[in-house]
């Protein structure tokens, strides 16, 4: 079809307003599974303690009629320890910036500043939930908190050459294999040996969609009505109690943490601050600071599946 015979355009036009939308678009994944369900507490010093402590053996032997008493042995706890970290993220705009008026944004200090939040998070859930060596530091080297991973050692699977000797100290990754459902069940056993009683497991996406896939359900996929199939597994009920299975994009891929939220917690030396820091010429900036460590109150109330196939 011809066009109409001097119609003025738009690629002629100079003066048409642009049309910018209000709304920015951001699909970064932002969630935080861990530290969002764990708990929260104030602390003093960049070394943090606290005690652990075992029932005696039980016994199933009974007394004699009579009988003398034998005094028991008195039994202590156990004194543990942890690092607090510290994580920033900052924010600069310039004067000019700040006079302009950015579309989807009231102000461009207050927009960047929400951003490094989300970003600081992310950056605390990685240091929390993986296997960050406990660092103490010094001078010229970061403090690094020992991550969840460095802890487990009670109720664990590894593969060949996997090792943990907890206490915060990394663990020594093993050979990937696939994740299976006996391996679940084998920590999930342990745990309950343990007198653990975890209602998480955060994993990777890759094997959230494997834990989908187990055959323990009596058909991999279900109808839900006509025009739905449902393919996922959200609970996984085992013989021990059910679990919550819920992907992370922060958690290490190969590893499967079996979490009991009542005993972890956020430390907090210093909570989340805005700092205004000095101004150099015409531009401002401004920094998100944390100061934080992780307190594994019992580790053997977790648990592991380490060293899995990614893909």
């Amino acid at each position: 079809m011809a066009k109409v015979t001097n119609a003025f355009d738009t690629y002629s036009a100079t003066a048409d307003r642009e049309d910018l939308s209000n709304i920015i678009y951001n699909i970064s994944p932002m969630q935080t599974p861990f530290m969002s369900s764990i708990g929260k507490r104030n602390i003093k010093n960049v070394v943090f303690d606290w005690q652990t402590e075992v029932l005696p053996t039980p016994s199933a032997s009974g007394q004699l009629e009579g009988f003398e008493l034998s005094r028991s042995t008195a039994t202590a706890t156990s004194r543990v320890s942890n690092v607090a970290m510290i994580s920033s993220r900052d924010a600069t705009v310039t004067g000019s910036q700040d006079a302009s008026d950015p579309a989807g944004k009231r102000s461009e200090m207050a927009h960047q500043l929400a951003i490094m939040a989300k970003a600081l998070k992310r950056d605390m859930e990685e240091a929390l939930c993986k296997n960050g060596d406990k660092t103490t530091g010094d001078a010229s080297t970061a403090r690094v908190t020992g991550g969840f991973e460095s802890w487990i050692t009670t109720n664990e699977s590894r593969g060949t050459g996997g090792s943990s000797t907890g206490g915060g100290a990394a663990p020594t990754d093993g050979t990937q294999r696939d994740l299976t459902e006996d391996l679940l069940k084998d920590v999930l056993q342990q745990m309950f040996a343990s007198g653990a009683e975890p209602n998480m497991a955060i994993c990777g996406p890759h094997n959230k969609q494997v834990i989908s896939g187990f055959t323990g359900r009596t058909q991999a996929r279900q109808f839900v009505d006509a025009n739905t199939v449902e393919a996922s597994v959200s609970i996984y009920s085992s013989d021990f109690g059910e679990l919550k299975i819920v992907p992370s994009n922060r958690s290490r891929e190969r590893t499967l943490l079996l979490v009991d939220p009542e005993f972890a917690k956020v430390s907090y030396l210093r909570d989340f601050q805005t700092v205004d820091i000095a101004t150099i010429g015409d531009a401002e900036t401004k920094m998100i600071v944390c100061e934080y460590g992780l307190e594994v109150s019992n580790e053997a109330a977790h648990g592991v599946v380490a060293d899995l196939n990614v893909s």
